[in-house]
């Protein structure tokens, strides 16, 4: 019987043996804490990359609003470049024309008349019109002055002649006016 009796002994030395699994498995708790702030830096680095990922979009985005309004400024700017050089084409034409007009060559109700009509309407359709009159204050940026002559009775530059009207669409300049201009006496 004593063989029996170190038998029940060895069954509380194998129960202890289960209480270091017990006092093991707060070490796993522990380990998992340690472990813890790892997922809690992955958790932080996912939630950064997704705000970077985020950002680059807003950009990409403004990018992309920026890229669409430049490009139809700049396809606003190469129709008017088109139409300006169009009519630029035409403005010898026009320049004959009113020279016609002015000596009488061009009379109402004959076919040149309706054609120099349809020229002109069609210019005012885009926007062009002449300017350069006789009286005029002379500008340089607008006038080509290609004849000066003094005169007392003038207190300013003017246009003493109108030799070629110059014509603008809108505000562009298509052609400067050529001009003979009085200048004030000294």
């Amino acid at each position: 019987m004593a063989e029996d009796q170190d038998l029940p002994e060895e069954q509380p030395e194998d129960s202890i043996d289960l209480v270091p699994e017990e006092e093991t498995s707060p070490d796993l708790e522990s380990t998992e804490e340690e472990g813890q702030p790892e997922a809690d830096e992955a958790e932080k680095d996912s939630v950064d990359r997704e705000l970077e990922i985020f950002q680059d979009l807003q950009r990409l985005q403004a990018d992309f609003v920026n890229y669409r309004n430049r490009v139809e400024r700049d396809r606003g700017a190469e129709r008017q470049s088109a139409i300006s050089e169009a009519i630029r084409a035409f403005l010898p034409a026009l320049d004959d024309l009113t020279r016609a007009e002015s000596h009488g060559d061009i009379q109402e109700g004959t076919p040149m008349a309706a054609v120099a009509q349809k020229l002109k309407a069609a210019g005012e359709k885009f926007g062009v019109t002449a300017f350069g009159e006789k009286g005029d204050a002379f500008d340089p940026e607008i006038h080509d002055a290609l004849v000066q002559n003094p005169n007392p009775e003038v207190q300013a530059a003017e246009i003493a002649d109108v030799i070629e009207h110059g014509y603008k669409i809108q505000d562009r300049l298509l052609r400067p006016a050529k001009v003979a201009v009085f200048l004030p006496a000294e």
